[in-house]
């Protein structure tokens, strides 16, 4: 059963804060980011196997943007269909465990944590324990807040395209936060990297390990006729068939997102299409759907420690300006991810 923020105060642990209410970004319809609002909420407590974490930081990306303006509308039924299910936006979360819900192992009051919560751009956030981790020791709140979600979907399309060393791999879309993640993870595989973004990114792209780069401002990104042991398609700009004649004989396409379907499927279909297609050609096409867990996000946070992977965090806004952290997010000037800072 859901448990609303109202439920979880009455019902969850207390703490020996004494404080009872937070500021919060709330949104009741759906729309741009003049739907973000700063409000006082009840302060949550945690539900059982939630924790109830003070929130350092959280960052946007692209999901936040959809759950935001509710598209695509195929979505509606998970995430509200007339307005949004879940009033506080945000999912990326880093910042300090204050209670623990019953049935908790392996955090307490004072631990520093990473994760996804239903609601992050908010003072206080509770927290299930199956998409929660340890903080990286290396990281600040703000780098820190930068991993989950696009650090676990980098993660995942990278096993999911079964890089091994010496591969030769094209990531599009590789300047934004999955993508500069996914460069990182595929360079540490010991991938032979070929990085698609526009021209004025090309020296942040090659800083995370790029050895090959294509701007996709200059041409078609298939115009050198090199052939790919794999591609992670993150920008979701070409058609299904044209990515494959980039491909090898036995190449593998994951085909991870896309923002060419208009509002509807959002280029859902490009991933659907890849998957029913794969059983009938030599190469290996699938669409990936990430799945956020604990485990990967420890994974993760060791990569940051041992510094396979640095979080890149472009800005960072504070909470009452959390619309202009969302504008910049569009604004296509971004490197990395886009933060959101709270008073500690």
């Amino acid at each position: 059963m859901t448990t609303t923020p109202a439920d979880r105060e009455t019902a969850g642990e207390k703490d020996a804060t004494g404080i009872t209410t937070m500021s919060a970004i709330v949104q009741h319809r759906y729309g741009g980011s003049e739907t973000f609002e700063v409000a006082r909420l009840p302060r949550p407590a945690p539900g059982p196997g939630e924790v109830l974490v003070r929130v350092r930081a959280a960052a946007v990306d692209r999901g936040t943007w959809h759950l935001m303006t509710g598209l695509p509308l195929v979505a509606r039924p998970a995430i509200g269909l007339r307005t949004p299910r879940t009033p506080i936006p945000g999912r990326d979360v880093a910042g300090t465990v204050v209670s623990v819900g019953a049935g908790v192992t392996g955090f307490a009051a004072g631990d520093e944590v990473v994760g996804t919560a239903d609601g992050s751009l908010a003072e206080f956030a509770p927290v299930p324990v199956t998409r929660l981790a340890h903080a990286p020791a290396s990281a600040t709140p703000e780098q820190a807040a930068a991993v989950p979600i696009s650090g676990l979907t980098a993660l995942q399309a990278v096993r999911a395209a079964r890089i091994a060393d010496g591969d030769r791999v094209l990531i599009t879309g590789a300047s934004g936060g999955v993508g500069s993640y996914a460069v990182q993870i595929a360079t540490a595989a010991g991938a032979r990297v070929t990085a698609v973004a526009s021209g004025a990114k090309e020296d942040f792209v090659r800083s995370l390990g790029a050895t090959e780069f294509i701007d996709y401002t200059a041409g078609p990104i298939d115009r050198s006729g090199t052939r790919f042991d794999a591609i992670i398609d993150i920008a979701g700009n070409l058609p299904v068939r044209r990515l494959r004649r980039m491909l090898t004989a036995r190449g593998t396409l994951v085909v991870v997102g896309s923002e060419t379907g208009g509002r509807w499927t959002a280029g859902v279909q490009r991933q659907l299409y890849a998957t029913l297609v794969s059983p009938f050609v030599r190469q290996r096409l699938t669409g990936l759907v990430s799945k956020e867990t604990g485990q990967d996000m420890t994974e993760l946070v060791a990569m940051v420690d041992d510094a396979r992977i640095r979080p890149a965090v472009d800005k960072a806004f504070s909470l009452d300006d959390a619309a202009s952290a969302m504008d910049y997010l569009l604004s296509g000037q971004v490197r990395g991810k886009v933060a959101v800072s709270l008073a500690p």
